[in-house]
C-alpha cells in the first residue's frame, strides 16, 4: 500500500497547557527504550527500526534537502554564538555547557518550530528542576537522539514497547501515565529528576549521565548531540 508521507506533520503545542503529541501509523519509534528512573539495565539485542529516522526525515520533507543541509549551519532560527566565540551577555559559557568536551563526532539536524518549542520546554524544566545549564544541555541531547525533539505519541503496531514522548519514557516502566509522558513539561521535568538520582552526575560525560538514566540498548549515541544541544541552551537559556 502506497504511504503518503505528507500527511505526517510534526506536533506542536496547541498552547501553554496543551500539548499535541505527533502519532503517526507506520513510524518505527526512534533511540532506545526509557525505563524507570529506578530500573537496572537488561540486555537488548533489537536495534531501533531502520525506518524510524527516514520516515520523520519524509515527513518534515528534510530527507530531499539533506545534501544541501550537509554543509549548512541548523536552521533553527538560532545563531550558534559571536564571531568572537564569546556567549552573548548573560548566557552560559561553552566551559559551562561542555565541560569535558565533545565526545567523537558530532551530528546536527535543521529544526521546525515544534521541536525548537520542545527545546524551550525542556530548558524551562531545567531551570525549575535546578539542573541548571549543564543538565539542560544532557537533556536536549538525549531528546535529539531519543525522538529528534519531536513529542512523539503512539506509534502503533510500529512503537518501541509502550515508548512515547521527547524522551521515549515507558508507562509500564514507571515514567508516568501516556498522557503525562507526551506532556514536554512532566516528561522533561521525570527525566531530570531521575538526573538529580545520580551521584555526581556533573561530573560525568554527557552519554554515561544520559544512559544512567535511560538504559538505551545504545548507549554512545547520546554523545553525538552534545554540540547542537550546547548551542540551543546557550540561545535558549
Amino acid at each position: 500500500m502506497k504511504v503518503d508521507f505528507t500527511r505526517w506533520l510534526p506536533a506542536i503545542a496547541k498552547d501553554s497547557y496543551r500539548k499535541t503529541a505527533l502519532s503517526v501509523v507506520g513510524v518505527a519509534a526512534l533511540g532506545g527504550l526509557a525505563l524507570a528512573p529506578t530500573a537496572a539495565a537488561a540486555p537488548v539485542t533489537s536495534g531501533p527500526h531502520q525506518g524510524a529516522v527516514a520516515a520523520i526525515d519524509l515527513a518534515t520533507g528534510k530527507a530531499a534537502s539533506a545534501a544541501r543541509q550537509e554543509d549548512q549551519p541548523v536552521e533553527s532560527g538560532l545563531t550558534t554564538g559571536s564571531a568572537t566565540g564569546k556567549p552573548p551577555a548573560g548566557k552560559p559559557s561553552r566551559e559551562e555547557l561542555i565541560p569535558h568536551g565533545i565526545e567523537g563526532a558530532q551530528s546536527r539536524i535543521p529544526l521546525d518550530d515544534a521541536q525548537l518549542a520542545n527545546a524551550r520546554a525542556i530548558v524551562d524544566a531545567a531551570k525549575k528542576t535546578g539542573v541548571g545549564e549543564r543538565g539542560a544541555v544532557i537533556g536536549i541531547a538525549t531528546s535529539l537522539q531519543e525522538s529528534k525533539l519531536y513529542n512523539l505519541g503512539h506509534l502503533g503496531a510500529y512503537n518501541d514497547h509502550d515508548s512515547q514522548g521527547l524522551f521515549q519514557q515507558r508507562p509500564s516502566s514507571g515514567w508516568g501515565t501516556p498522557e503525562q509522558i507526551t506532556d514536554p513539561e512532566y516528561s522533561a521535568t521525570a527525566f531530570f529528576s531521575a538526573l538529580r538520582n545520580i551521584g555526581g552526575w556533573q561530573d560525568l560525560p554527557l552519554t554515561t549521565a544520559a544512559q544512567t538514566v535511560q538504559v538505551s540498548a545504545f548507549p554512545y549515541a547520546y554523545a553525538q548531540w552534545e554540540e547542537q544541544a550546547a548551542d540551543l541552551v546557550q540561545q535558549l537559556w
